[in-house]
């Protein structure tokens, strides 16, 4: 089973932009625990990381073609703007888990809507690093029941 997880703006810069919300493991740690993770799963994963959202768009839209089974998608602050992701998730035909490091309710008020929740399997915030952990063992439990 392949699983796409993808990371949004910003998160290249993870361990160094505000550690004090974001922690201090970096995204390329992030994705050898989640590539680890999936491992003992039986699955295997390929994680992607852009700044741009016609890229992110584009992933969505390629990865059941690719022969994607889900995606974990940590989409940063498109979270709370990007109809163009919403309609992605919507039409990709596959389960998305929206993931994200901090709180997001916890936050500033313009942080507590996702527009992308709706179109989401389900949401796992404020975990940091173990976020996305938990995204994708919830996707592949989903999955192995489906």
């Amino acid at each position: 089973m392949k699983i796409l997880v993808l990371s949004g703006p910003n998160l290249q810069r993870l361990g160094k932009r505000e550690p004090e919300i974001y922690g201090h493991q970096t995204l390329d740690e992030v994705h050898r625990d989640v590539a680890a993770l999936a491992q003992t799963r039986d699955a295997e994963v390929d994680c992607r990381q852009s700044n741009h959202e016609g890229t992110l768009v584009d992933w969505l839209g390629d990865a059941q073609d690719y022969g994607f089974s889900g995606v974990v998608f940590n989409p940063g602050a498109y979270t709370h703007t990007s109809y163009a992701l919403y309609d992605a998730i919507r039409g990709c035909g596959l389960p998305v888990v929206e993931v994200h490091l901090s709180n997001p309710d916890a936050r500033e008020e313009f942080r507590r809507e996702s527009k992308l929740a709706p179109a989401c399997l389900g949401r796992i915030a404020g975990f940091g690093a173990a976020s996305y952990r938990l995204g994708l063992v919830g996707l592949l439990d989903h999955l192995g029941s489906a």
